[in-house]
């Protein structure tokens, strides 16, 4: 992709790009080490305002049943009893509002659902890239025109009753680093 040239220009309807995105959180656990993991399995989209960016729009449904962290015991317990995704299979985010900070720089609010239970809360975000991706087909003279966002929100866990009994209390901190790296394609 180019690099990003006039906002005007990202104006549009688009869709996450799955294969280009990764949704991931790193929590503390026992004090001393860090947790990663990721979700594997989402769909959203933006409507983006390059003249008016707070104007624009994003949503992801994120499926709770996909989260991974490499270790099939552990995942089966934060899919099970910290998100409960047998009742709350999806994660949700809406934005609600859209702050330019400068022309790469974004606060992005909305509502985050999580086991039922709705927050707002203001995400980072930052305007990675943007442009016609020519790597996909070269022979194809017209390309996607995509746009990268990158960003993340440290969120407290226990604001969406993301517990699983006294003893997480103890073993897992309650902030949670919820990062994004999403790559959007414009639709036609």
């Amino acid at each position: 992709m180019s690099a990003i040239a006039q906002l005007g220009a990202l104006t549009g309807g688009y869709v996450v790009d799955a294969a280009r995105t990764r949704i991931g959180f790193v929590a503390r656990h026992t004090m001393s080490t860090r947790v990663r993991g990721r979700f594997e399995e989402y769909e959203g989209g933006a409507t983006l305002n390059g003249e008016e960016p707070e104007r624009s729009s994003a949503r992801m449904t994120i499926h709770a049943t996909s989260l991974t962290t490499g270790n099939p015991q552990r995942d089966e317990l934060l899919r099970t009893s910290f998100l409960d995704a047998g009742h709350h299979p999806t994660l949700d985010f809406t934005s609600t509002g859209v702050r330019r900070v400068d022309d790469t720089h974004y606060k992005v609010s909305g509502d985050l659902t999580i086991r039922g239970v709705t927050r707002r809360i203001t995400l980072d975000a930052e305007l990675a890239d943007a442009g016609v991706d020519m790597t996909e087909d070269p022979a194809d003279a017209h390309g996607d025109f995509r746009v990268s966002v990158t960003g993340g929100v440290t969120v407290n866990r226990n604001d969406w009753e993301v517990n699983w009994n006294s003893v997480t209390s103890v073993l897992v901190a309650p902030k949670v680093r919820l990062e994004f790296d999403v790559t959007l394609i414009r639709l036609s």
